[in-house]
């Protein structure tokens, strides 16, 4: 093993993020828009169906080439020239493609179950794909955030065995506990959690326990007044 590229940091600057044809394009377009806003380089992969179910369930309908795509995700994260990159499906030379390329988490959100099945049996026919392979075998950050209901044997044993192979599954089953009032409430708890894996700040929810900590606190100081 080549220690010194073992002992490379990841760095949280660049995130990769992938969408393929799970329900919930809401979400990875929600974590665009974080990650923009926290100033992260991200590199976009957009699955053929991605692109399918994104058109059924918002009102955005991306163009077909990787280049038209970048343009419009970028106006609509207000990404600075370059920040934003969307790379093509068989764009082997594609930073995620390789482990020589740069050492950065991948998110996949939403993860479809045929991604779960090919990265859990090492398939790399497309670049998303590649790109999974690849965050395994380097033992970089893999988040995958699937969305079926129910769940077959097959989809969990691929996540049992992904999981066992050092990725982090996050289903898209937000929480009720901070009261949501929106749609857009439920969206942001799941790329909540994707951020706090991600070690990166944010405020679209509180961590667990703040408020106790905060009360604990201010009642310690009228104690000692």
């Amino acid at each position: 093993m080549d220690k010194s590229r073992a002992e490379r940091p990841v760095s949280p600057q660049t995130v990769n993020v992938a969408l393929t044809g799970a329900s919930g394009a809401q979400y990875g377009l929600r974590l665009l828009e974080c990650l923009v806003a926290a100033g992260c380089q991200v590199h976009v992969m957009i699955s053929r169906a991605a692109q399918v179910v994104m058109a059924t369930e918002t009102d955005l309908k991306l163009p077909g080439s990787p280049k038209a795509m970048q343009e419009t995700l970028s106006q609509r994260c207000q990404a600075r020239p370059g920040q934003l990159l969307v790379f093509g499906r068989e764009d082997w030379f594609a930073p995620p493609a390789s482990g020589s390329g740069a050492r950065a988490p991948l998110v996949i959100c939403p993860c479809s179950t045929g991604t779960l099945s090919a990265l859990a049996t090492g398939a790399s026919n497309n670049l998303i794909e590649r790109a999974g392979d690849v965050a395994l075998k380097e033992r970089l950050p893999l988040i995958l955030v699937p969305r079926e209901a129910p769940y077959s044997e097959v989809h969990l044993e691929n996540m049992l065995r992904l999981t066992r192979m050092g990725a982090v599954i996050v289903p898209a089953s937000p929480g009720f506990y901070h009261r949501p009032q929106s749609i857009e409430d439920l969206i942001d708890f799941i790329v909540a959690r994707l951020l706090d894996h991600l070690g990166l700040p944010q405020t679209l929810m509180p961590q667990w326990g703040d408020e106790r900590v905060r009360l604990k606190r201010a009642s310690e100081q009228d104690d000692d007044r």
